[in-house]
């Protein structure tokens, strides 16, 4: 069974690992100030963005990184699968987006489409390793 990278748990995909990076939260002057600079609904900024903090994830393995991608992509066909919803925080909970924008993405499934399109392409070789296992023995 694939275990959680830094607790002995039961791997469960989630979409945040893709985008948790963006959490500014008591580092708005640091992370939030690096992060400001970009515009996620712009497509050059989106593309920066998700090469340099969604899929520069090395503490998870070639088996997490594929799982990912699966997880996303089965999202990515339901066509009902609402993407907006992983950008809102409550008030309650102690986490930000750099930027005002990120609240109300033009299209927040576009920028998971973006995310599968280029995780293909940076994760390549890792998610071809992970194929050619059999995923059953994980």
């Amino acid at each position: 069974m694939l275990r959680e990278p830094f607790v002995d748990e039961k791997f469960e995909p989630d979409l945040m690992w893709f985008i948790g990076g963006f959490n500014v939260y008591d580092r708005e002057e640091t992370r939030g100030v690096e992060l400001g600079v970009y515009d996620p609904d712009n497509k050059a900024d989106r593309e920066s963005l998700i090469r340099g903090y969604c899929l520069n994830l090395d503490c998870l393995s070639y088996r997490h990184k594929f799982v990912l991608v699966e997880f996303l992509a089965e999202k990515l066909s339901d066509s009902n699968f609402d993407f907006q919803t992983l950008f809102e925080i409550d008030e309650g909970i102690a986490s930000s987006w750099p930027r005002e924008e990120w609240y109300g993405l033009e299209s927040p499934r576009q920028f998971f489409q973006d995310v599968y399109e280029l995780a293909q392409e940076v994760w390549r070789e890792d998610l071809l390793l992970a194929c050619a296992e059999d995923q059953t023995l994980w």
